[in-house]
């Protein structure tokens, strides 16, 4: 029927008047535009229901956001410890914590005024926020923290130290980055660990002097660090020693994710991709379909991954990572973190805004 009436309009258009037809001529091409007309009323409301149900299902299978935080404060860290109980941080040390999967969420008393770098749990009881140069601690399963460690500038020669990022190998073992900073200047490189479970923690040098932004781990023994000058660090041997990888870029990284497999990747300035399929031994750049600033990558799985950056920018990809698609993210706001799992993304940034996306 559609190919008939596409095939028959244009014919109706090019009849010059109704007059010079036959009466008999008349009443077949007054009938046909009544049943024309009646057609194409017919197909406007169709195609409207259907665009509204499309509609609809896009933005029920998209990214919704809402905001959670201050008006005009950044969240930069989420963190779900389960299905339920999850944590969003950000400036002005505003934590939030929810206990029913994002449906509501309730301000945390935290010691201090510092923008909260990051959140993460060990297990589902012991956590920790990073807040400047401060360590914050759980053992209740994120119900109440309280200041663990801080770091004077006396112990670093004076210079300030910022910590970015944490993560933990094992029950007792775990590793914070960060920078030393004179002023505005990144003077040198930070690397913290704990052998006792963050009871007391100890400096490490590294081969750099860059600010180190991102860390991630795939066993105990193997870990990557990402940062300022496109450095990325590995180890091979829980941390012990750390070495340079080449990542044929001097770009700012911002975050890597590895899964367990040697297969990793990085993002950072100007839309930067890198992947390596042999635990960075090599890293090859891969094509994005932006060049904004991308902040955090993660993969649920071997094929879906997702990307999250400046001006509301979310990128996905369903072929382990080879390409990226620019997603519907309905918003500008820098996007800082993301959290995925099997079932549920989340991602944080600008203005308080908390995006969550259901697959």
């Amino acid at each position: 029927m559609r190919n008939k009436f596409k095939e028959g309009y244009p014919r109706l258009l090019a009849m010059e008047s109704v007059s010079e037809m036959m009466p008999n001529e008349m009443y077949v091409v007054r009938a046909a535009r009544r049943v024309c007309a009646a057609l194409l009323l017919s197909a406007l409301a169709a195609f409207g229901a259907s665009g509204v149900r499309a509609q609809a299902a896009d933005a029920a299978a998209g990214w919704v956001g809402e905001r959670r935080g201050q008006a005009g404060k950044d969240l930069n860290a989420v963190y779900f410890a389960d299905s339920k109980r999850g944590w969003v941080a950000g400036d002005g040390g505003l934590v939030l914590r929810t206990t029913d999967g994002g449906r509501t969420w309730t301000p945390q008393r935290v010691e201090t005024k510092e923008s909260i770098n990051d959140i993460y749990f060990r297990n589902k009881e012991d956590g920790y926020l990073l807040a400047g140069d401060r360590i914050f601690s759980t053992e209740d399963g994120g119900a109440t923290w309280r200041l663990s460690n801080r770091f004077q500038s006396a112990t670093f020669g004076g210079a300030e130290p910022e910590l970015y990022n944490v993560r933990f190998t094992g029950k007792k073992r775990g590793w914070i980055i960060g920078s030393l900073s004179r002023g505005e200047r990144v003077i040198d490189s930070l690397l913290l660990y704990t052998t006792d479970g963050g009871t007391s923690w100890q400096r490490l040098r590294v081969p750099v002097q860059d600010e180190l932004i991102h860390l991630d781990f795939d066993n105990d023994k193997r870990g990557w660090i990402v940062g300022a000058g496109g450095r990325i660090l590995h180890t091979r041997d829980g941390g012990a020693t750390w070495a340079l990888q080449n990542s044929k870029t001097a770009v700012t990284l911002h975050h890597v994710d590895f899964d367990g497999d040697e297969r990793g990747w990085a993002v950072g300035e100007r839309g930067t991709v890198l992947r390596t399929r042999d635990g960075g031994e090599t890293w090859e750049a891969v094509g994005a379909p932006v060049r904004t600033t991308l902040l955090s990558v993660k993969f649920v799985n071997d094929e879906e991954g997702w990307i999250v950056g400046r001006g509301g920018v979310i990128l996905r990809s369903g072929d382990g990572g080879l390409t990226w698609l620019a997603q519907e993210s309905r918003t500008k706001q820098n996007l800082y973190a993301l959290f995925l799992d099997k079932k549920t993304g989340w991602a944080v940034g600008g203005d308080g805004l908390v995006l969550r996306y259901e697959r």
